[in-house]
């Protein structure tokens, strides 16, 4: 590493050696011109002398425009040894610096710069105007410069003095140059010839072009601009007679007097102060006179007044508006109609008390300023008489009267005088009352008041409305007339708010009478039901609970109930809910828990919203013991069946059989050996080949004993199918399997094979063995309650002298076969009780 850190010194001094004082001596820019238009192509080279340092000649030259490296130089070796990079920069955008590089021990190293400026030329300036200012008394020229150039642009206003229409120069004015970034300039007076032409123009110019407007040609006083004059009252005096109504009186002055000598033309404008009005302009009015009357104007009106003038009838320009002036036009009488009502009560049989109310009806569309209102009355036989009762700035007045008054005087006053009277007749209500009325809510600050118009028709009606607890004066209420009689509602908006509820009174006005009010009650809207019914308890058991509770009618304007909610919650918090119609007044709950406490409250709902009543805290009762001691029992009855019934399935199996008791074996499912007893173990006749798994089974068995000195049964046939045989003494019968059920269907006849009968017949007092009589017969077998072995195999032999098996001929005519009874294998292995002549049995 120390190594590789001297040779990067030693290296770099001998490029420092090697290399002139300065890079920037070695290479210069190259270019036509460094500035473009906006938006064009432009060509620059950059060229390292050959006297510079051979490592300088050798590396690469690079470029850079503003910050960013260029590529696309072209360098190339020139015949007189010195090296040229060439670059094409496209679509020049703005102004930037461009500066070639070299690179040495992996640094750039500056050679030359250049600033690069793109733009447009100047455009031509246009709407060159000018005024002769007479406060400054200076021709003041403005024009528009056109677009954005992108580069510095030089305006500059020229002028000459000419005898002609400009067409020749006799005198040049000095330029006017305006100050940065402005698009006007003045010439002063010392520069200026009144009465004579000149010539004006704007040259406008920068590093790609100049542009000159069109030329002007005026005269400074024909374009001449006064200041505005100054508005004044016009101060009364006994010369100048009072303004009438709805007229104002105003005077001016020029802002100069030295120039009163110039003829001049004025317009007037005024607008009133208050509302969005427009200006409304007044026609020339003559500068000789200097003041002026306007009327037509509202009474009692602010109105804001400008002015301005301009030189008549030579040529020249409108000076500005003058500030405003501000007056007001004087008051008028007031020109209303008032509408009146009141509310009569009787202090004693010679007083009344009397509470009257009147609103104020414009019938001009004026601002009338009303100073205060009078009321009067005159009394009976006193001519000329006249009593105020009550002088007031207010809309209503309490005062007293006679019994006998019946009218009283109301009058509105101000500076200018009074307005008619309006008298005010006390009417006795005697008229038909209103078929009905009803409110409909419009929004939360509106009603709709309707009403059925009763027959005569009124000549209007007088709504009163305010809030359902008003104050014994009803001074809080609002109330407005309807002069037409036809119509049947009308909309409440004033003083209208939501969730209060409002008394709504109507009362009809007829010619000479009025009929009795009516009212309602009502709300633009509505709450919820202010309080919901308490809840009680009535009865209460282990696991349910009676409560009850008083109906509520519904609160004043108020819409009905629409049901009732009851929520009750147990102590581990599950809380339970049901909805119950309007007309309920009591609920059962069912399913509680014993000796556990309840939470239960009462909800109300109607259109509006729901309020809650307070809680009701329960317990239900607590089982008895005897209770208990039931319960307990009919479980343990319950547990015990429960366990009776599986320790029965469990036994009951096949499975379990033989570990609880011995197996008996079936006759028709075991072999012939396992049935004959020890002793006898070498009787057992053994015949497998006689086996025939394919004979049908014998499912009865009957052992019968002979009677004394008759002759067998067996030694006779019927051909009936059948065998008669001798008196029944004992009989064993076997059928059916028992391992099926003990109820079996009856079997249809014709539908199951044949059925073999097997009966073995013995006689107590005859010497032989017995005999088998073999039945085939289709008659079906007699159920019985006695189990019976379901098959067996039944072997077809007789037995000789010697015991020796030997086949039995059979008859194919006959249905019975006989053979010896001790040969019947079956009975090899039974013992019959009180039969001796079975031979070795």
């Amino acid at each position: 590493m120390a190594g590789l850190g001297t040779w990067s010194l030693t290296r770099a001094a001998l490029i420092i050696l090697l290399l002139p004082r300065s890079l920037e001596e070695c290479g210069r820019i190259s270019h036509s011109a460094p500035l473009v238009h906006l938006g064009d192509d432009i060509t620059i080279s950059c060229i390292i002398n050959k006297s510079c340092s051979p490592l300088v000649l050798k590396s690469e030259i690079l470029w850079k425009l503003g910050n960013k490296l260029q590529p696309g130089g072209r360098q190339q070796r020139l015949p007189d040894g010195t090296q040229e990079s060439t670059i094409t920069l496209p679509h020049v955008n703005s102004s930037t610096l461009l500066s070639c590089y070299v690179l040495l021990d992996n640094s750039l190293q500056i050679l030359d710069q250049v600033e690069l400026r793109a733009g447009y030329p100047p455009s031509t300036p246009s709407n060159l105007s000018c005024l002769m200012n007479l406060t400054t008394s200076s021709l003041t020229c403005q024009w528009e410069p056109g677009p954005n150039t992108h580069l510095s642009t030089n305006f500059t206003l020229k002028s000459f003095k000419s005898r002609s229409n400009c067409e020749t120069q006799e005198e040049a004015i000095p330029d006017c140059v305006p100050e940065n970034g402005q698009s006007h300039c003045s010439i002063p007076r010392k520069h200026l010839q009144l009465y004579q032409v000149m010539g004006i123009w704007v040259q406008a110019e920068n590093a790609l072009g100049t542009s000159v407007s069109p030329q002007l040609c005026l005269d400074p006083m024909d374009v001449v601009k006064l200041e505005p004059p100054t508005l004044w009252a016009l101060d009364p005096s006994p010369e100048v007679a009072p303004p009438q109504q709805g007229c104002l009186q105003l005077r001016w002055e020029s802002w100069k007097p030295s120039l009163q000598y110039m003829n001049q033309k004025c317009e007037l404008r005024y607008q009133p102060q208050l509302g969005k009005a427009s200006w409304t302009l007044v026609g020339s009015l003559p500068s000789r006179t200097l003041q002026h009357e306007l009327c037509g104007l509202l009474p009692s009106t602010a109105y804001a007044l400008q002015m301005r003038c301009i030189r008549w009838p030579l040529p020249g320009y409108w000076s500005d508006w003058s500030p405003s002036l501000e007056l007001t036009t004087p008051q008028k009488a007031p020109s209303v109609r008032l509408d009146t009502w009141w509310r009569r009560r009787q202090l004693d049989p010679r007083t009344v008390d009397v509470q009257l109310f009147w609103k104020p009806m414009p019938l001009e569309e004026d601002r009338q300023q009303i100073q205060g209102y009078l009321v009067s009355w005159r009394p009976s036989g006193q001519a000329g008489a006249v009593l105020p009762l009550c002088n007031t700035t207010e809309l209503n007045c309490t005062f007293h009267l006679p019994s006998e008054a019946r009218e009283v005087t109301l009058v509105a006053y101000n500076t200018a005088g009074t307005s008619h009277p309006t008298p005010v007749v006390f009417l006795e209500s005697r008229g038909p009352p209103l078929g009905g009325l009803h409110t409909i809510p419009v929004d939360p600050h509106s009603l709709w008041v309707r009403w059925e118009p009763p027959r005569p028709q009124p000549r209007g009606y007088v709504i009163e409305w305010g809030l359902g607890t008003p104050s014994p004066s009803g001074s809080h209420k609002t109330w407005k007339m309807e002069h037409n009689g036809s119509i049947a509602g009308t909309l409440l908006q004033e003083n209208i708010r939501p969730f209060q509820l409002y008394k709504i009174t109507v009362t009809p006005l007829y010619q000479d009478t009025i009929g009795p009010s009516q009212h309602t009650y009502a709300y633009s809207q509505e709450m919820g039901p202010s309080q919901a019914p308490e809840l009680h308890l009535k009865h209460i058991g282990k696991t349910w609970a009676q409560l009850e509770w008083e109906p509520q009618a519904p609160d004043l304007g108020k819409s009905p109930f629409t049901h009732y909610t009851i929520f009750w919650t147990n102590n581990q918090g599950q809380s339970f809910s049901t909805i119950l119609n309007a007309s309920s007044h009591g609920f059962v709950l069912h399913g509680l828990e014993p000796a556990s406490l309840y939470h239960v409250h009462l909800m109300v709902a109607n259109q509006a919203g729901t309020t809650n009543s307070t809680s009701l805290t329960l317990m239900t009762l607590a089982l008895e013991v005897s209770e208990l001691h039931i319960i307990l029992g009919l479980f343990s009855l319950l547990l015990f069946l429960i366990c009776f019934c599986g320790a029965a399935l469990f036994c009951c199996r096949p499975s379990r059989k033989n570990t609880l008791w011995p197996s008996v074996p079936d006759p028709a499912h075991s072999s012939l050996g396992s049935w004959v007893p020890t002793i006898m173990a070498e009787e057992v006749v053994q015949l497998p080949s006689l086996w025939d798994p394919g004979m049908p089974p014998i499912t009865k068995i009957t052992v019968l004993e002979e009677e004394e000195k008759k002759p067998g049964p067996w030694e006779s046939n019927d051909s009936s199918g059948t065998c008669d045989l001798p008196t029944l003494v004992q009989a064993y019968v076997l059928q059916g399997d028992p391992r099926a059920p003990s109820i079996q269907p009856q079997s249809q006849s014709g539908t199951s094979d044949q059925v073999l009968y097997g009966q073995v017949l013995g006689s107590p007092t005859h010497p032989r063995p017995g005999h088998y009589i073999r039945c085939d017969s289709t008659q079906p077998l007699l159920g019985g309650l006695t189990p019976s072995p379901k098959s067996y195999e039944n072997v077809w032999f007789q037995t000789s002298p010697l015991r020796t098996p030997e086949p039995l001929v059979l008859n194919q005519e006959d249905d019975c076969v006989f053979g010896p009874l001790l040969d019947f294998p079956l009975l090899q292995g039974l013992q019959v009780h009180g039969v001796e002549g079975l031979g070795g049995f």
